[in-house]
């Protein structure tokens, strides 16, 4: 079964992929905000995709950040376009532990600012698939809508 992570961010959306057995996250695509109701429902359909999960940003304290209802509204958007389940997943961190990658890889600004989004969606997507398949791995929950 494949597995699509959504990054949902201000300007664009970063997408990640599993591997058909949901075992390995792979950055995708980053594509604007404007055009994701064309490009998702494509990729979904060429990918045979039957998951989708999002990332949703919650405080440090886990209270609901800024953007939390803003993206509550894109997967009802998203569930209505797509008819696929999603599964709302912490994307805590995930932002500045990309940041920190490819700051570690000595990519220029430019360069991060392009794969940021699609890296993101990938730390979110490996986070979920490794939370399935290691019980010993911290437990978030994901909540199914």
């Amino acid at each position: 079964m494949r597995i699509l992570g959504i990054d949902y961010g201000h300007r664009s959306i970063g997408l990640a992929i599993s591997d058909e057995n949901g075992f390995l996250a792979r950055g995708l695509a980053v594509i604007p905000k404007n055009q994701w109701e064309k490009e998702i429902p494509r990729i979904i359909k060429e990918n045979q995709v039957e998951l989708l999960v999002v990332g949703m940003p919650k405080t440090m304290d886990n209270q609901e950040g800024s953007q939390f209802k803003i993206i509550l509204g894109f997967m009802e958007k998203l569930r209505e376009v797509t008819g696929c389940v999603i599964a709302r997943w912490d994307e805590r961190l995930s932002s500045k532990l990309a940041d920190r990658y490819l700051l570690s890889a000595d990519l220029s600004r430019q360069k991060r600012k392009n794969i940021i989004d699609r890296l993101s969606a990938q730390i979110i997507l490996q986070d979920y698939l490794d939370s399935r398949y290691q019980p010993s791995y911290p437990q978030k929950d994901a909540e199914e809508m």
